[in-house]
């Protein structure tokens, strides 16, 4: 189901019971974030802050912050719901009779929809504000930490082009407000954004950059995913919303943005034009990320609809809003994963890796050394190289079960022969890596060892209840009188 603003899914979440009104009045330095933590972590609701200090507009947060709101967004039960219909264009069933053939036709229809619309307006154009009308501290931008270095812009899609093919590409990067019409902007060196600068800067031409906030839920979660480069976010957009993503033309740049959006930031950055110093931010991986050189974002104006609500999160110790962003990541990109690594059963990626310290894999292995073979293949695939530990089990544990994953760590790790160690590209943000963005990766092989992986000694079979057995004793389970059944919970029996 496509959104046509982000008003209107927010008045769904509020008849469902997902969103609480905050009417009284609340400042946009720390105590928004203070808020919004105590719910995030209390696995609570979205929130609409309707009075905050020193901005005429309504501030929204943890829009996304649970697995049911991130499926609502996607316009599906659940996320592997969605996961499937990937699965199925990756991958669609060879039609045999004339029924199957016509079972395909909505699918083909439906691809042929997906690209981005042009329209000649949009409410995002509703109010318009140029040049010297530009007030960025009207809007209520957010300090999240204490020893942030400011306010930032937190969960804006950032659209940029590359100026060699016309690719557009959709990012989410921070930037922080350094006054009311220039903010420095965030990105990494294998960010597609950061790319496209370097090509304006080797051109020594102005780079037209737009930021988009609000519209459609599915928006913010388009600029997160791992498309591979050169993608279209739009298009993949398309695809989750099952309706072309409508683009206006902007005001002063050219450029293209969400005609649905609750506000857009238009301007340049001058490659130039020297960097300014950004940071330190509170960051996803609980710790500050450290001040650092970044380009400075001139805005030339600043539109939004008639009435607009400005949507914003906070990122640090997990549970937080963008964890159910990855999870979503997770599940609905594992068909594409199983695509490049055929023997993947499932992963998961654990709220406590934030995102890229851990991958707990299940593999049907058939062959010696298969594990490593598994590792090395995760670490060259797109952003998964950041990956910094890899448990490899086998096909029957539960991945997202982990105590079981930790019990065959512990059962089949032999540490001298079954932990891989390598070096590599690591991620911006992990301060553990002596050298930046450079360090060491770990593998754990906690499989079963057939001989030839220098275990000569016969390996013993794992303690697993038969499944007649546990259907049978569920069937029976009111007659023993012992109250609720618990079910087979855990691990030691037969999925």
């Amino acid at each position: 189901m496509a959104y046509e603003s982000l008003a209107a899914f927010l008045d769904e979440l509020e008849a469902e019971g997902e969103l609480v009104r905050v009417r009284c009045p609340v400042d946009p330095i720390l105590e928004i974030s203070e808020i919004t933590d105590r719910i995030s972590k209390a696995r609570g609701p979205a929130l609409l802050f309707e009075n905050v200090k020193g901005s005429p507009y309504p501030l929204a947060i943890n829009v996304l912050g649970s697995e049911k709101r991130m499926a609502k967004a996607l316009g599906v039960k659940n996320l592997d719901e969605m996961a499937e219909r990937i699965a199925g264009l990756i991958k669609p069933d060879v039609p045999e009779g004339l029924l199957d053939k016509l079972r395909l036709v909505p699918m083909l229809a439906q691809l042929g929809s997906l690209p981005p619309k042009i329209v000649s307006s949009g409410p995002c154009q509703d109010v318009v504000f140029k040049e010297d009308q530009v007030d960025l501290t009207r809007l209520p931008i957010i300090q999240c930490w204490p020893k942030d270095a400011g306010r930032f812009i937190t969960f804006g899609q950032v659209f940029t082009r590359n100026p060699e093919t016309g690719d557009r590409n959709v990012g989410m990067y921070r930037q922080q407000l350094l006054s009311k019409n220039a903010t420095a902007m965030h990105w990494h060196p294998h960010h597609d954004g950061c790319q496209h600068f370097l090509m304006y800067q080797k051109q020594k031409k102005r780079m037209p950059v737009a930021i988009s906030l609000g519209g459609d839920p599915v928006y913010p979660y388009m600029a997160t995913a791992p498309l591979p480069p050169a993608t279209d976010e739009c298009l993949f957009g398309g695809f989750l919303r099952g309706r072309p993503v409508e683009l206006v033309k902007c005001k002063t740049i050219d450029l293209e943005v969400p005609a649905n959006a609750d506000f857009v930031i238009e301007g340049y950055i001058d490659p130039e034009e020297p960097f300014v110093t950004e940071g330190p931010f509170g960051d996803h991986t609980g710790f500050y990320s450290l001040a650092d050189q970044f380009p400075v974002f001139h805005v030339t104006a600043l539109t939004h609809r008639a009435n607009p609500i400005y949507p914003t999160t906070i990122v640090g110790k997990p549970p937080q809003e963008d964890c159910y962003m990855g999870k979503a990541t997770e599940r609905l990109f594992l068909p594409l994963v199983k695509m490049f690594i055929p023997e993947i059963v499932d992963y998961d990626l654990p709220w406590f890796g934030v995102f890229h310290n851990f991958a707990l894999v299940s593999i049907r292995k058939r062959y010696p050394q298969q594990a490593r073979k598994v590792m090395s293949a995760i670490w060259g695939l797109g952003q998964m190289m950041f990956t910094k530990f890899i448990i490899v089990v086998d096909e029957h544990v539960n991945v997202h079960n982990y105590e079981e994953v930790l019990f065959h760590v512990g059962a089949n790790v032999h540490p001298g022969r079954d932990v891989v160690f390598c070096e590599g590209p690591t991620d911006l943000l992990d301060h553990a890596a002596p050298i930046c963005c450079v360090g060491h990766k770990m593998g754990i092989d906690a499989t079963r060892k057939f001989p030839e992986e220098g275990h000569p000694r016969e390996w013993p079979e794992e303690m697993l209840m038969s499944p007649e057995i546990v259907e049978w004793v569920s069937k029976r389970w009111p007659e023993y009188g012992i109250g609720p059944d618990p079910g087979p919970v855990g691990f030691g029996y037969h999925r």
